[in-house]
């Protein structure tokens, strides 16, 4: 028994990439047919990425060699997010001094902006985005005009990235550079923030949205700040250990493994003043105070079953601590 399928409540997935539909440029073996029934069965993906190094096109092509439905208009970028950001606050027409891709210089010039690489001319705005060939000099650039007054705009703050040889540095740690020079905090367009959010909304025309990630400290908070719901997939960043004791920024609407969760229904949860439970688990406090106490977890079923169950009964009080919730999670088995 449960609600109906996540394609029916809601018209656009606004879906992350890496940890959701690959990882590292391999798809993950459950997302592409996945994706291709619940497009199927009528909901509109978009792809919503922080990764300010390729284009919408780039990234649609990458898609579609994975068997992924996509088209340019289907991805969502933050180099977008960013263009948009300063167009809203400079003149047409305005120099703004571009440290990064291509694909940044091409989101600044479809904002009728006016993409510039020294100081020297005297931009109104300084956008970084990160790109493997950014060196001193550009970053020497950004630091002079920032310095003199430009507004200073980042596509994303995030400072590890995914790489062959393990975790490299993101556009987050590049951008203290010139932030630690000049003495200025970047505006952010990517997520958590809300321009990009806000940047999907607009592209797809969604009316009921439903954010997809794999991490909470990105993806779900930034549904939490937008006001949307989310759903979290296990295919990437965080794990199932850490949903129970989660603040409430980033607390999805839904868990599930993988993106099959899109087209299958969503099985009911019950709360009570002390017990949760979903598909034959129930989670109880044994303890009437909050703040103290753990949880016992009973039951069988599939093991998601029992986190969502975990999960609805670990945030009905304020303070769950890891403690609380250690052996339920061992009941279950995930961690």
């Amino acid at each position: 028994m449960g609600t109906a399928p996540l394609h029916e409540k809601y018209d656009v997935a606004l879906l992350d990439l890496d940890g959701v539909v690959y990882l590292g440029g391999t798809a993950i073996r459950s997302a592409p047919p996945a994706l291709q029934r619940a497009r199927a069965a009528g909901m509109h993906l978009a792809y919503v990425t922080n990764n300010a190094s390729r284009t919408p096109a780039a990234v649609a092509e990458l898609l579609r060699s994975m068997n992924v439905p996509a088209q340019a208009a289907d991805v969502v970028t933050s180099p977008q997010a960013a263009a948009r950001l300063l167009a809203s606050k400079l003149p047409p027409g305005a120099a703004v001094l571009v440290i990064g891709s291509l694909a940044l210089r091409m989101a600044v010039r479809e904002r009728g902006l006016r993409p510039v690489s020294s100081a020297a001319e005297s931009p109104l705005a300084v956008v970084q985005g990160y790109a493997p060939g950014i060196d001193y000099q550009a970053l020497a650039e950004g630091e002079l005009a920032v310095r003199a007054g430009a507004l200073f705009v980042a596509t994303n703050a995030d400072s590890t990235l995914p790489g062959p040889r393990g975790i490299l540095p993101g556009n987050g740690s590049l951008l203290r550079v010139i932030a630690f020079a000049a003495g200025v905090e970047p505006v952010i367009a990517g997520k958590p923030e809300l321009p990009l959010h806000h940047e999907s909304i607009i592209r797809t025309g969604a009316r009921r949205p439903l954010v997809v990630g794999d991490r909470l400290d990105t993806d779900i908070e930034a549904a939490s700040r937008a006001g949307a719901d989310s759903l979290l997939v296990f295919t990437g960043v965080s794990r199932p250990a850490e949903l129970p004791v989660a603040p409430p920024e980033h607390r999805p609407a839904y868990m599930a493994l993988t993106l099959d969760a899109l087209t299958e229904a969503y099985p009911d949860i019950t709360l009570t003043q002390d017990a949760a439970t979903c598909n034959g688990w129930t989670a109880r406090w044994r303890h009437p105070h909050a703040g103290s106490g753990s949880i016992a977890l009973d039951g069988t079923g599939a093991p998601i079953d029992g986190l969502r169950a975990l999960c609805a009964a670990a945030w009905s009080r304020e303070g769950t601590t890891a403690d609380a919730v250690s052996e339920a999670l061992s009941r279950i088995g995930l961690s």
